[in-house]
């Protein structure tokens, strides 16, 4: 499947296109206030593509309240972003730069201005729409509309969906059929997973399989044993926050021992461990929490990161400006975190990035490799990958120093994936200062 070589590239659209953060025209006037600021995407295809990028995952398009989340309909493009015709035409230059496309479906909820809804708020018992929903006309919430509803995280901007209402399904699935036929989308990010009927997550996953050879789902997940959510009834891929927060924070507390641990009970070759095999979307932000240039203490580490994202198993996500070190805190909302962008730039960080992700496509044993830890040291951290042919070493240095490094490592000499740099063994490693490098071994099989 494409997706277990992919390389994803996020975009928070409504955030870098510069939309208004309210969505202020009526919701029966489809025309009012129309913009087509979707097409400043396609200034973007390019540089995605030099990136290294094989996806891009566009948070949400359609027409909603405020951030996208919140929808108001499911089959017309965010009038603050443009028109259908609009993104299918950026749809189709990704396409044309051979690109995938993944959308984010947003099935747990809907936002107070979805027309069913609308509608409920109008008619009350008397409206068709109100077992599409989880009401009690028994209560009440903060909007005062007479009657209480079921909503995501007590946030009653944000709707829930009755997903195991037929004519809810039937709606959602024609939708999802709709996206295919007009914009060709390859992939579904599915928002809040965890909070998906698992009926319904079955039945969608069966649906898509028919849909489009090799379309993907992927899924949201934050905590628990992602396998309820990721197999074969269910999501393709999960994100994965467990080695997201193991990351960042293995080198600000100078702990290799926290990622090392992770990616190995996920990955590793023993019996117990629980992602063997699977390919788990990874990250080092994205545009619910703090930018990595933010979060990480000595941003000389930025590059190490980067290189361990792409060198551990799973397939690595890029969010949007991270890649030449823009920066945002979670403590300053949503917003400081999905900013207008006007055009993409080009540093030493989005060279190394390109670099790293042309490793990985050449690398078999970095897209599907088992997981092996070699050397573990506060600061330094050395794994294998490994396939039928070919196998690779993954050394980090987070420290500020050279770092001499003597381990066995079953070969006499390498080369390194991302430089082209021979290497060898004799004698020792050393590990330059803020480092990654992908050593590609003697393969004796």
């Amino acid at each position: 499947m494409w997706f277990e070589e992919a390389v994803i590239y996020q975009i928070y659209p409504l955030g870098l296109c510069g939309a208004p953060l309210k969505n202020e025209a009526s919701v029966m006037d489809i025309s009012e206030n129309e913009e087509h600021r979707i097409l400043k995407v396609l200034d973007w295809v390019k540089h995605i593509k030099e990136l290294g990028a094989t996806c891009v995952l566009f948070n949400p398009v359609f027409e909603s309240d405020a951030h996208g989340y919140d929808t108001r309909d499911y089959n017309r493009i965010d009038r603050r972003l443009g028109t259908n015709e609009d993104f299918k035409r950026v749809c189709d230059e990704i396409h044309a730069a051979g690109m995938k496309v993944m959308l984010d479906g947003v099935f747990n909820h809907a936002g107070r201005g979805f027309f069913a809804f609308e509608d409920v708020r109008e008619k009350k018992w008397d409206s068709p729409y109100k077992d599409w929903f989880h009401i009690s006309f028994d209560g009440n919430t903060n909007y005062n509309d007479g009657f209480w509803y079921e909503s995501w995280e007590g946030c009653n901007e944000l709707v829930k969906l009755n997903l195991g209402n037929p004519a809810v399904k039937e709606y959602l699935f024609n939708a999802v059929k709709g996206w295919v036929r007009d914009y060709d989308i390859d992939a579904l990010r599915l928002d809040v997973a965890y909070c998906l009927d698992r009926n319904f997550l079955s039945e969608l996953r069966h649906f898509c399989d028919g849909l489009k050879d090799d379309f993907v789902l992927m899924g949201e997940t934050l905590h628990g044993d992602y396998n309820q959510w990721m197999n074969d009834s269910a999501c393709h891929s999960v994100t994965n926050y467990e080695c997201y927060k193991g990351i960042y924070s293995s080198f600000n507390s100078s702990n290799m021992h926290e990622i090392a641990y992770s990616l190995n009970r996920q990955f590793g070759n023993e019996q117990w461990c629980v992602y063997r095999g699977k390919h788990l979307l990874s990250f080092v932000d994205n545009h619910d929490v703090t930018r990595i240039a933010s979060i990480l203490e000595d941003k000389n580490n930025l590059f190490a990161v980067y290189g361990l994202l792409f060198g551990m198993p799973g397939v690595p996500s890029v969010y949007y400006g991270s890649e030449w070190g823009v920066t945002g805190e979670k403590k300053d909302g949503d917003n400081a975190l999905r900013p207008a962008i006007d055009k993409p730039e080009s540093t030493e960080l989005t060279e190394w990035i390109s670099r790293l992700a042309a490793a990985r496509r050449e690398s078999m044993a970095l897209c599907y490799g088992s997981y092996r830890n070699i050397l573990i040291m506060p600061k330094q951290l050395i794994f294998e990958r490994k396939c039928e042919t070919e196998r690779v070493l993954v050394a980090i240095n987070a420290d500020s120093s050279t770092y001499h490094a003597d381990f066995d490592a079953q070969s006499g000499t390498a080369v390194d994936l991302i430089t082209g740099k021979k290497h060898d063994f004799g004698g020792g490693s050393d590990l330059e200062p803020y480092s990654c490098v992908f050593w590609k071994t003697e393969f004796h099989g």
